[in-house]
């Protein structure tokens, strides 16, 4: 999901059943699948179900990525994550999904807009006459410890614009570990993949591997 090309907006800004096979630490036996990626993969639908975190998560961080390749430069840019009506952790995915936008991008980025009937879908208006629709197709989290938390997300992404829509699907893998209150790292893993129209059964067109630091902002 922190990766410094349009890809990576389609991530932050994942219709799959989930699968009885994968049991406990199924997101550890996932990311030993990877880079051999495919779909269907074992996720469950959110519905309107937002992705909640562990409690030391809230509140308002600088987040700092890494591309592991090295072909692409580290970016800086802030992020945060809040309490819901539910008195559950969540990011501001409006917020953080405009923020790693224009340190991608720039004024290509115009706004960033959730929907205020689905917390897993949003719109991202861009230049030229584009906007990008994301929504959540897949998810699950585990927490094995007090200390650490792997989240795994499949989101549709249909860019709008000239000519036909561009329609595709990522999944992005996180595994973050509190190191202190004040710092959290990550490591985060990713594959893209075609259009649902293209079948059920997908294989993983580009992958991706890159690590994150959040440290809380003063």
């Amino acid at each position: 999901m922190i990766q410094p090309s349009l890809m990576l907006l389609l991530i932050l800004i994942s219709w799959l059943n989930p699968s009885p096979a994968w049991s406990a630490g199924g997101l550890e036996q996932r990311l030993e699948q990877w880079p051999a990626w495919s779909l269907p993969a074992p996720l469950s639908r959110p519905g309107h179900r937002d992705l909640v975190y562990p409690s030391w998560f809230e509140g308002d961080w600088i987040a700092t990525s890494h591309d592991l390749s090295g072909q692409e430069l580290d970016l800086q840019y802030p992020v945060r994550f809040e309490l819901s009506r539910g008195a559950q952790v969540v990011g501001d995915r409006a917020f953080n999904a405009r923020s790693v936008g224009q340190a991608l991008l720039g004024d290509q980025l115009l706004e960033v807009r959730n929907d205020p009937r689905n917390p897993n879908r949003q719109l991202a208006d861009l230049r030229q006459d584009q906007q990008l629709e994301s929504t959540v197709t897949g998810r699950r989290t585990e927490q094995p410890s007090a200390d650490s938390f792997l989240a795994d997300e499949l989101s549709l992404q249909v860019l709008h614009g000239p000519g036909d829509p561009r329609v595709s699907q990522v999944e992005t893998l996180s595994r973050y570990r509190r190191i202190d209150p004040d710092r959290i790292e990550a490591q985060q893993w990713q594959v893209s993949y075609g259009s649902p129209a293209d079948g059920l059964i997908s294989q993983g067109l580009r992958q991706w591997h890159g690590s994150l630091v959040l440290e809380r902002a003063s």
